[in-house]
């Protein structure tokens, strides 16, 4: 793809940055382009992405573009920070086409800084239905929407992070038993009804289980932590970080800390209270959480300063535990927190907390 081209698409694509709800015009040819281009760098790399920190994670954006782009406000643009988003980047928001083509641009142009991976909702049989189509419909046609099925098709589905961090939109199979079974997945691939490809999409960390659990989406399973601990024992893993659920501070811990819940779309849908997050892994695998809260009408960004407590101090730990799971399709309560936290991941059960102030 030409650079000059590729380049231009991201200008007018950030060129909205403080204008909630402004469209971008881009030509069909473009994001046909995009489309295309992308989808042959995603077959070219691995369906196990295995990634370093340092890197920044973010969980579903849902349409919600604006707030993608506070993100990156925040994170710093690519190529000055790596990125690893978790999926369901389309449908329920309003501009599911901005979100996906500039997540697709930027991958185009730094494919080793910038990875995307498949959530439940790139799979034609959920965007045709929660609103991609109907956007797609709307501003091009249908045979656009049938260009991005085939591209995502292709998205890779997890990602390993230094050997101990593993990553997916949704979470345990109980036909995972190797990594090298994630590896083998074939693409381009619709999603499934069952198996383990529709598990890591679709499943869901449960308190109320032990083993393996109905889940009441209709689709895949729960697993309880005894399962988290298993697995992680297993592959002599530290955390698993994923999304998929609409989590009242943007984060949520599972399992003893073992497994992280990530949601990046604050005011989701405009019904929810609840604020997004973004993960930041440095280079010693320390996991610190950055809070997005519920935009308002103002147009600039308000910085926090940072204070980090000391390596070592725990206090504060029973804090993790008033953080409330919101169940799916349940409002969640206000926001209140006032504060996010840092996980020390290298060395299960040896943590350090630190205090950061929130950021707005």
């Amino acid at each position: 793809m030409d650079q000059t081209v590729l380049d231009d698409i991201i200008k007018r694509l950030l060129e909205v940055r403080g204008k909630p709800g402004k469209q971008v015009q881009l030509s069909e040819a473009e994001i046909r382009q995009l489309c295309v281009v992308s989808r042959e760098i995603f077959l070219q790399q691995p369906n196990l992405l295995e990634l370093e920190a340092p890197i920044k994670i973010c969980g579903d954006i849902h349409g919600q573009y604006s707030d993608l782009l506070r993100l990156f406000e925040y994170g710093g643009l690519p190529p000055h920070a790596n990125y690893l988003f978790l999926g369901d980047y389309v449908d329920r928001g309003k501009q599911s086409l901005e979100t996906i083509c500039l997540l697709l641009a930027y991958k185009i142009k730094y494919p080793e800084n910038f990875f995307l991976l498949r959530g439940n909702h790139e799979c034609a049989s959920i965007n045709r239905i929660y609103g991609f189509y109907d956007e797609c419909k709307r501003r091009f046609n249908v045979r656009l929407w049938k260009i991005f099925t085939d591209c995502f098709n292709c998205l890779p589905v997890a990602a390993l992070i230094d050997e101990k961090i593993l990553c997916m939109h949704g979470g345990l199979s109980p036909d995972l038993n190797h990594l090298d079974q994630i590896r083998n997945l074939q693409r381009p691939t619709d999603v499934p009804d069952t198996g383990l490809l529709c598990d890591l999409l679709w499943s869901d960390p449960s308190k109320d289980v032990q083993g393996w659990g109905m889940n009441d989406r209709g689709v895949s399973y729960t697993f309880g932590p005894d399962k988290v601990t298993e697995f992680l024992e297993k592959h002599d893993l530290d955390l698993i970080c994923r999304a998929h659920q609409v989590v009242e501070d943007g984060y949520e811990f599972f399992a003893n800390r073992q497994l992280v819940t990530i949601f990046s779309a604050p005011n989701y849908c405009g019904e929810f209270d609840n604020a997004g997050a973004m993960m930041s892994v440095d280079e010693t695998l320390m996991c610190s959480f950055q809070i997005l809260k519920p935009a308002d009408k103002k147009s600039k960004f308000n910085f926090g300063s940072t204070t980090t407590a000391k390596p070592g101090n725990t206090s504060g730990v029973g804090i993790f535990g008033s953080t409330t799971t919101a169940k799916p399709g349940n409002s969640p309560a206000g926001v209140k927190i006032s504060s996010i936290y840092v996980l020390l991941v290298s060395g299960r059960y040896n943590l350090d907390i630190s205090i950061f102030n929130v950021w707005r």
